[in-house]
């Protein structure tokens, strides 16, 4: 779903083919896909616990997103709607994964900028989001739930009797 303008740039010997993109460029890009797909996921189909999205070149992971909802029938509703939907011209291929933990699916390497099999590795290379938008994006989260939480309740009190001190 995610096409990275670097993986454009780049031949499988991991050198520069044309790139103009900037390192601000890209990570704005990125960020701005990011947002998109979160919110937009987020508002239809329920809240969003955790997004990855891969950066890798290998095809088989190149793009990819993984999106853990915190219902189960959320995720299903969004693979159901999210099948017949097309993203930047090509048809979304969602499905359900048994995988609930990617934490081992991650390249360790990559996250400390060391992978030496550059973006052909088949381990996932996961592109943080700037903090700036994640504080937007999980502070939304926040905010929803403090308006849900007060929604249609106020607080009441049992009126405590008066007591006068009248001395006559």
């Amino acid at each position: 779903m995610y096409i990275n303008p670097q993986n454009l740039a780049k031949s499988a010997d991991d050198s520069h083919l044309v790139s103009s993109v900037t390192d601000e460029e890209m990570q704005e890009h990125y960020d701005n896909f990011y947002e998109d797909v979160f919110i937009e996921c987020e508002d239809k189909y329920g809240e969003i616990e955790e997004m990855n999205v891969c950066v890798n070149l290998g095809d088989h992971l190149a793009g990819n997103v993984y999106i853990k909802f915190c219902q189960e029938e959320h995720a299903e509703a969004a693979v159901n709607d999210l099948n017949k939907r097309w993203f930047g011209g090509r048809p979304i291929f969602a499905e359900l994964s048994p995988v609930t933990d990617f934490r081992e699916a991650c390249c360790f390497q990559y996250a400390k900028g060391e992978c030496h099999r550059c973006g052909f590795c088949n381990f996932m290379h996961l592109k943080p989001i700037s903090l700036q938008l994640r504080k937007f994006l999980y502070g939304r989260q926040l905010r929803r739930h403090h308006s849900r939480d007060h929604v249609g309740t106020r607080r009441t009190r049992s009126s405590s009797p008066r007591h006068d001190h009248h001395h006559n």
